[in-house]
């Protein structure tokens, strides 16, 4: 296997319409496992040594993003049956207190935004929490969208509708009445470029630092996990979240419904055990 075999699995990728992120993923995951068999041939052996070496490694999830890519690359090569299961992992109960982003770190983010004259990246987080949008969506939060009060996003060869709250709608269209844009994407930079996710990142990081708000608890991702959990506590429908937030899998959706630490702690506090 060559590096040129991993370029064409890359353009494989593009073809099947996979984010920028999950090709950069796979193909370094790709060059990863080849780099492992050193020039060795393809086995279920081979494959299984590296699954072990990754183990001891990295966390169980980040194995297992590794696993997903060498698999990937396997079926890509034809060689599914060389395929290697997932490590196993139990559901957490709740989120890790110093993971978890709440409402009110959200408004303090939002109102540091607005402090430090960033009204396009206050915008983007009021928008993330009030539609659970990936980051990666906020393109398709148009103009138009705005004025039907619903966006149709297209990601990952799927598309779903993306209903905005009127509140949020005059927000958008007054953030494109500032920029001059009368049609197209809203969120954009000065020069009419597509904010990318990592602007976006390094925007948050920097607003959290300011806002008092842990590292650990800002992420672009932690506000749809958010809008998750509050969208759940209100209608307790996994299904219908799962509708909402695009995914395919309700048990993809179970995770993103976790109780915050102290939510947790509360409810079994408030258990009639024995003492």
């Amino acid at each position: 296997m060559t590096q040129y075999s991993v370029e064409e699995y890359a353009e494989h990728l593009r073809r099947e319409e996979k984010s920028t992120e999950t090709i950069t993923k796979y193909t370094r995951y790709a060059v990863a496992f080849l780099a492992f068999l050193g020039g060795g041939e393809v086995t279920k052996e081979a494959a299984l040594a590296f699954k072990s070496s990754i183990t001891g490694a990295h966390t169980a999830a980040g194995a297992n993003g590794m696993i997903a890519a060498v698999n990937s690359f396997l079926s890509y090569l034809g060689l599914g049956e060389l395929k290697i299961s997932s490590l196993k992992i139990q559901r957490k109960t709740f989120l890790p207190e110093e993971k978890e982003l709440d409402r009110p770190e959200t408004e303090r983010l939002i109102k540091t935004a607005e402090r430090e004259r960033k009204p396009g990246v206050a915008l983007a987080i009021r928008t993330m929490f009030a539609t659970g949008a990936r980051v990666s969506e906020l393109q398709y939060i148009t103009v138009e969208a705005a004025q039907a009060g619903r966006a149709e996003i297209r990601l990952k060869g799927k598309t779903r509708e993306l209903f905005l709250q009127p509140k949020l709608c005059k927000q958008l269209l007054s953030r494109a009445r500032e920029l001059g844009i009368a049609s197209g994407p809203i969120f954009v930079t000065r020069t009419g470029k597509l904010i990318d996710r990592h602007r976006i990142w390094r925007e948050m990081k920097a607003l959290g630092a300011k806002a008092g708000v842990l590292a650990s608890r800002v992420f672009p991702h932690n506000l749809r996990r958010l809008f998750a959990r509050t969208f759940f506590a209100k209608f307790p429908n996994l299904a219908a979240l799962a509708d909402v937030l695009g995914h395919s899998d309700v048990n993809t959706t179970r995770i993103y419904t976790a109780e915050t630490a102290e939510t947790h702690r509360k409810r079994l506090e408030s258990l009639p055990l024995l003492l």
